[in-house]
């Protein structure tokens, strides 16, 4: 059991290494279009969130936004302590033509003074060392990067009521709910 899910933490260990090597070196590879809902809805499934929202297309790379989605989850279940993750897609304003992804928990929270070093690569929050919640502090730093590389970017802002929220904020191929 233990065997079988430390092969699984390497396994994901090592995509992230090669995702990130390639978004360092080539770029993300922008096609087209990527339905945001869709992804998130599957990627939610595998960690049992709920997931709500608008279906909305951005120009991308289906499996890095995917990775993108899948750290957010995967980080909101490990820090919370609780399964209780809820996920959503909405528009952004028209004049900012753009669609955010939002995951949110009812954990504890980051303190601010290390909201944005939370990005950093290989960073962990005092207390939390290599595997003691099942990471080494790629996640977030790779999650940026996708975003970035897709033309946009992702912060932490405290969650009203509790917890943590994560916005990632991406350019659309159009406003319009499908």
């Amino acid at each position: 059991q233990h065997a079988a899910r430390d092969i699984e933490e390497l396994d994901q260990l090592i995509g992230d290494l090669l995702l990130s090597s390639r978004i360092g070196g080539s770029g993300v590879s922008i096609g087209g279009p990527v339905d945001l809902l869709s992804l998130l809805t599957e990627e939610g499934a595998r960690v049992g969130a709920e997931v709500g929202g608008q279906p909305l297309l951005v120009p991308g790379d289906a499996q890095a936004l995917r990775r993108l989605m899948r750290n957010l989850l995967q980080n909101a279940v490990r820090h919370s302590g609780s399964p209780d993750v809820e996920a959503w897609v909405e528009p952004l304003p028209i004049d900012q033509r753009g669609a955010r992804i939002v995951v949110a928990d009812r954990g504890p929270g980051i303190p601010p003074e290390v909201a944005e070093r939370i990005f950093e690569p290989f960073y962990r929050k005092e207390g939390h060392s290599e595997g003691v919640d099942g990471g080494v502090g790629l996640g977030l730093a790779l999650v940026r990067e996708i975003a970035r590389g897709h033309h946009g970017d992702v912060r932490y802002v405290p969650r009203e009521g509790g917890g943590s929220q994560f916005e990632v904020d991406l350019p659309v191929i159009s406003n319009v709910v499908l």
